[in-house]
Parts: C-alpha cells; structure tokens; sequence
C-alpha cells in the first residue's frame, strides 16, 4: 500500500524560470519530482499550485499501474472522496490491497489537475499483481510493521517524519508538520517549487543517513518507479511531473541504469489481479485504525483543505453546531471567545497559527466546561470524522456486488457508516425483502449486519438488525462472489457446502436455521438431509439438547415465513423423544461445570418442546423427565432444583409439593453446597426467579431459615452462590425482598386461608375475576399481531 512518509523533496536537475506576465515555470533536462506527504492538506495545495506552475505533458503517480484504466472515473461527477483503489487476488479475494485517496491526498489533487487539463497521468508503483503475490513472501517485510534493526531504523521505520521534527526540537510529529507546512499561508507563493527543493534536500539527507530505513521492499518499488519514469521520458520528453512519497524523491532523482533496475524486478512472483474503485472513510484513514500511512486528524485536515478562509473561526462553527445538535448550550459567545483564547494560546506557544491542539483546548475550556465526554465527542465526528466516499455505477465490480448494489437499491437499504438500528416487520414485503438479504449475506460472511434485542414487540414478526457498512466489507463481497453472481445463487451454494463440511450436530442445526430466516429453498433439502444423518449418528444427549433450540426456532420462523417446515418437524420430534430417553441417566455423576452446562441444556429443551408441534404424548414424556430429574437424589442440586421450578412454572408441580421438595433439599442433612445449588436452580437464572420469592413467603420463610442455619464454617463455600443467584434480581425485586425479610416471613409450612389478611400487599389466592379484565385487552393485541 502507500507509504507512511513524511515531508516532500525536489527532482534534481530543474530550474524555475520567470515566463512572460512574471507567472513562474518549470524548465529543466530531468523530470519535476514532487515529494509529498500521503493525506497531506499542505502537500496537496502545494502540488497543485506546482503542476499550475510547471504545465507537464505527463503526470505519474505512486500507486499500482492496474489502476490506471480506472483513472477517468476520478473525473466523474458522482466519484466523491475519500475512496480508495482495491486491488484482490483472482484466485483469492481475500489477498487484497487499498490505496486510500481523500479529497486532501496530494494524489487525488494531482489526478484531478491532470484529467481537468487533458493531460496524460499513470500509476508507476509496483504493480498489484507482484505485490499480492509477494505478500506472504517474509523477505519483503510489510512497510506498515516494524522491521528488524537497529532502534533508529526501527523508529524510522515507524515515521520517518518524527526524525525531522525531533531535529527541528519538536515532541510532536504533528505539529511540527502544521507549523512548516500547513500554516505556511494560503496566500500565493513567490516560488511554488522551493517547498520541493528544500524538503526535499531534507529527506535526501535522511535517505543518506539510514539507507532505505529498513524498508527491503522499498527498493524494489523503487526501482519499478525509475524504469516507469525512464519510459515516460522517452515518450513525452523531460516535461513530466512526479507525485510520489517524499521517501522516494531521493532514488527517483539518483541516476540509475535502467538495465540495473531491470535486473531488481527480474523473476518477482505474480497473480492475477482485479482492481476497481471503492468508497473510503476519515476513519479508516487515521492512523489510530492501523492504516500505516494514516494521520491523526483526518477532518481537521479535510477542513484545513476545503476552508477557503478563517479556518479556525469555520472550525469553531463547526464543533458549535455539533454540540448544539446534542443539546448543549453552545452560543455565539462560546465561539468568539473560544476563537480568541486558540489565537492567544498559539501566540503564547509561538506557534504562527493555531493549530488542531490549540483548537481542541480552546474548545475544551470554553464550549465543553473542562470535560472530556463533550470533546471526545468533537474527537470521533469531527476531528477524525464518519465521512463516507461514494463511487459511480460504472465502476467495475465482481457480479456478487452488483446483485448486491441492485437489492440495496430496490429495498431502499442505502449503506451507510454510521451505526443505526433497523426495526423490520415481516409481513410488509420491503421489510421481509431486508430481512432475507441480510440473512444471505450473513450466510456468506458478509455482516453488515447483526441482530439485535427489539425495543419493541418480540414476536416472530418483528426483527431488530444493527447495521455498519465498513469499507472491508468489498472484499468479502469479492470472496463470497467464488459462490455465485447472485446472493441467493451464493448464499445457497454456501450453505449446501457448509452442510457437507460441518461435522458437529449443533453446526447443522444452526445452518438450518439460517437457511429458513434466508429462505434458501434449493439449500435446505441439502442441509436437511446432512441434518437427519448426523443425528442418527450422535448419541451425545448434550449434543442433541444443543441442537434442539434451533430446530424449534426454526419451525417457528417457518411458520412466519410460510415455509414447508415437515421434514424439520420429524427430526426435531426424533431428536426431542432420544433426549427424553438419555437425559436422565446423562445428568447423574457431574460435577459443578457439567452440571451448570447441562442445566442450560434442561432450559433449552423445555422451551423448545413448548414450540414443537402439539403432542400430547411428548409433552407427557417431558413431564415425567422432569419429575425424574426432581426427585432423584443422584442428580446434582442445581438440575433438581431447576426441574422442580420448570414443572412448577407449567403447572404440573403443586405449591405444596413444590414447598416440600425445598424443604427436603435444604433440610438439616443436605450439604450447604448442594442446597445452595439446589437454590440456585429453583429461583436464579430466570426473571420470575425472584418475584416467586416475593409472592410466595412459604418459599421465602424456607431460604431465610436455612441460611440462618448454615454453620460459620460452611457459610464462605455458599456466599458465592447465593450471590451470584440473587445478584441476577431486579434491583425492585431485591429490595422487595428485603423489606419481607427485615419484618419476618410467615413461619414456614403455613400459608394464608381465605378470608385471612395473609401477606400485607397479597390475597390468598389468584382473583379470577380481575384476571379476566385484562382478556379483552390481551385479544386485541394479539390480533393486532395477527397470531
């Protein structure tokens, strides 16, 4: 990719020269080398005003030749950056490269002169397609990572433009780069080559000092830069202008034999390559991202770029009118006073104007009342900033992504960089349209987005997705596409080849899932059949209980989506009656792990039989399962205590009996551990753990009295578990029990008769009569969802 450079130098050899009217022109024997800082505002308005000077018949760029076809785009009305040139591997998507651009690269500002005055300009770096193929060769290294050497190479390495400021006595890389660059004034300049030449003087310098600063690979792009230039002399002549990274100005303007430099380039593997254009982010061009050519303020520089005057008083604008959109009291005389204590603070600083760290704590002591939460706020939106590029249609794309663009557009489904919450309802045909998409995509491990809990209704007709589109996301469009042209055509692809490849029961089952919230007709027989066959195979009951969840959500999302969920049905009442048969032994003789993992299984398989088709004959087994598992005093305390509290939540355990299990799991003769786990069964892991306790104080009088009879010695062994049950509460629901226990629970094994106050707060018993007001309310909603 690009590389991290610093500064800017001068060709050798050239000479400007004062044309007729006193305008300043380039002439010379050698090409104009104009060294640049990658994402510079500074280098881009000097290059500019460079080309304006000089007029070159040709203009090269550092950058990968694959991309030159591609270069016409740029001058398209619709092509808005930041946006980068990808380039990927044929053969494997996955091996791919981004030159990111922004509206402030010097590279972009010299591709845009070029095409604006019809003049010819080429990418010269080395070509993707040696790069690709390279970069899993240890020998070139990565020109973003730290090589191995000596600590100046290694800090060189990391930023050369360090090196110059720490000779210059600054700390700060940065602002040392505003002070000589980007404050030079935006006025005209006498000679807009010298800024080339001098730094340029300062870079050959370093280059002389460090060599290539560890960068192996370095040579050998340079080198393909020298043979690129050689060609281009030979057929415009002298009057050629390069735009590369100040670090190379020194070997481009060193003499070299062309053969020699041939020699370097001679047997460099290869692949073939697709490029195209792609929108970029400010984010992805900061360097905090691990882009290794990245700057740390990318909108403050786009702003230094884009304000044609008074950028500080335009800055200040801006960070008030953020602050006000998120509520804050920002007015007129917050910006004026922030604008002068900036100025005065650069003054104090002996800086020539304010720059991004005077700004930022003006605006901190002004606008945000010395807090950082309102200026880490100004830091993510503005100062980096959530820009997103655009790219034209007719920029070349993989089948996959167009597919992709045209679904996009025809559900109205735009990407966008900034995290939002979609809400889908699936009976509206855009809605259930979405829904399927980013299923698919998800299949094909594109995740633009990711489920996520609704605020709103949870029924099975309504989806929550958290959507980011992230520049990243073009490759693996571009990896997906070896599946099919379409994303369906992929998606099922990927799912038939998943359903031969997994081995793991769970796997399947979770695959068919995905295949009926995608609809995946064609794929799902596929997996269906993969699915029956790993089932009769395993004889794990965890691995059945595992599966079993998602079967059953899938035949409730299949009902949703009117899909033939037959077949699914059989396997999932298969794998429901194995599991009655092998839980109970299963759970006997675990320890503490394997009784916590087979508990969440035992929570599983209830829900799930609840969603099977009816049975009365399964739901029967169920039940005797789950008296098994509450009375056999071999199965550890947390299963028991849970399969009593299941049986009670369905009505199939009277209170009485459920009361007398407690007492005899927290009877004098249990362990404390075992009782506590017992507890933690019944009550914790639920939301009406505790509002059972609330409700119901023969339970509570049975916990309160065997806590208080837990010996001194065993009391440290329970604490863990009781708090980690009771800590899972509602702070209400705590606080509730409290209050009950500070005034005394009724005695344990009484309970209120009717007629009798009982529990302040309680009756005796369920008011049938004011439970049946709420039925009419209740039939609303639930035709209102259409259920």
């Amino acid at each position: 990719m690009t590389t991290a450079v610093t500064t800017a130098g001068h060709g050798a050899g050239t000479a400007p020269v004062t044309a007729p009217g006193g305008e300043k022109r380039w002439q010379g024997r050698e090409p104009l080398v104009l060294g640049v800082r990658h994402h510079g505002p500074g280098s881009a308005r000097a290059v500019r005003a460079a080309l304006d000077a000089a007029m070159p018949r040709a203009v090269l760029i550092e950058g990968p030749p694959e991309g030159d076809s591609l270069l016409p785009l740029a001058a398209d009305e619709s092509m808005v950056p930041p946006v980068a040139l990808l380039a990927h591997a044929v053969d494997d998507p996955g091996r791919a490269a981004f030159w990111p651009m922004a509206a402030f690269s010097p590279e972009w500002v010299a591709i845009r002169w070029a095409l604006a005055h019809e003049v010819p300009v080429r990418f010269i770096d080395l070509p993707a397609a040696h790069s690709l193929a390279a970069a899993s060769d240890p020998t070139w290294g990565d020109e973003d990572e730290a090589h191995p050497g000596s600590t100046d190479e290694a800090a060189l390495r990391i930023d050369p433009l360090a090196v110059l400021a720490d000779a210059a006595g600054y700390d700060d890389p940065e602002r040392w780069w505003e002070d000589v660059i980007e404050h030079r004034g935006g006025g005209a300049v006498a000679d807009p080559f010298a800024p080339f030449a001098v730094l340029g003087e300062a870079m050959a310098a370093l280059r002389e000092e460090y060599g290539h600063g560890g960068r192996d690979r370095d040579l050998v792009r340079e080198a393909h830069m020298r043979v690129q230039l050689y060609a281009a002399r030979k057929e415009f002549g002298h009057e050629v202008a390069v735009v590369c990274g100040a670090w190379h100005v020194p070997a481009l303007t060193t003499k070299s034999t062309v053969t020699a430099d041939r020699a370097l380039l001679k047997g460099l593997p290869k692949v073939k390559t697709e490029t195209t254009w792609v929108p970029w982010t400010h984010r992805r061009l900061a360097r905090r991202t691990g882009y290794g050519a990245g700057i740390d303020s990318p909108g403050w520089y786009a702003h230094l770029f884009g304000a044609p005057d008074r950028p500080v008083e335009r800055w200040m604008t801006k960070v008030a009118g953020l602050l006000r959109d998120e509520d804050r009291f920002v007015s007129s005389a917050h910006v004026i006073e922030a604008v002068r204590l900036a100025d005065t603070l650069a003054a104090m600083r002996g800086r020539p104007l304010a720059g991004l760290s005077e700004t930022t704590d003006a605006i901190r002591a002004v606008m945000c009342d010395g807090s950082e939460v309102p200026l880490e706020l100004v830091r993510d939106r503005l100062i980096i900033g959530d820009v997103l590029g655009e790219v034209p249609e007719s920029a070349p794309a993989v089948p996959l992504q167009r597919d992709l663009a045209r679904l996009q557009r025809s559900l109205r489904l735009k990407p966008e960089l900034l995290e939002r919450e979609l809400e889908l309802d699936l009976r509206k045909e855009t809605d259930s349209g979405r829904s399927r998409l980013l299923h698919r995509l998800r299949l094909l491990s594109v995740d633009w987005g990711a489920p996520a809990a609704g605020r709103g209704s949870t029924g099975t007709f309504r989806e929550t997705w958290r959507l980011r589109w992230e520049p990243e996301l073009f490759v693996k469009v571009a990896e997906a596409g070896i599946w099919g042209t379409t994303v369906l055509a992929a998606a099922t692809a990927r799912a038939e080849s998943d359903a031969a490849s997994v081995t793991a029961l769970a796997e399947v089952t979770a695959l068919a899932e995905r295949c009926l919230l995608a609809e995946l007709p064609d794929a799902l027989p596929v997996v269906m059949k993969a699915l029956a066959d790993r089932a009769a195979l395993d004889a794990d009951v965890g691995h059945l209980a595992q599966a079993l969840p998602a079967l059953a959500r899938s035949l409730r999302y299949g009902d949703v989506r009117s899909t033939d969920t037959a077949a699914l049905g059989e396997v999932a009442t298969g794998l429901a009656e194995r599991i009655c048969v092998g839980l109970p032994p299963a759970c006997v003789g675990l320890d503490a792990d394997g009784a916590a993992e087979m508990r969440g299984h035992l929570d599983g398989v209830h829900t799930a039989v609840g969603l099977l088709p009816e049975s009365e004959e399964l739901s029967a087994r169920w039940t005797e399962v789950l008296r098994k598992l509450a009375v056999r005093d071999t199965v550890p305390g947390v299963i028991r205590g849970r399969a009593a509290r299941l049986l009670l939540d369905d009505g199939r355990l009277e209170e009485d009996e459920a009361a007398r299990l407690m007492g005899l799991a927290l009877s004098p003769g249990t362990p404390p551990v075992d009782a506590a786990a017992w507890i933690e069964g019944f009550v914790g892991g639920t939301a009406g753990g505790g509002m059972l306790l609330v409700h119901d104080e023969r339970l509570l009088g049975l916990v309160d009295a065997w806590l208080v009879s837990v010996p001194g010695d065993a009391f440290t062994d329970v604490l863990p578990l009781l708090r980690r049950t009771f800590s899972a509460y509602e702070p209400g629901v705590r606080r509730t029990l409290g209050e009950l226990v500070r005034r005394g629970p009724a005695a344990p094994g009484t309970a209120p008769t009717a007629g009798e106050s009982g529990v302040p707060g309680f009756g005796a018993g369920i008011d049938e009569a004011r439970a049946d007001s709420v039925l009419p309310v209740l039939r609303l909603i639930l035709e209102g969802e259409h259920v």
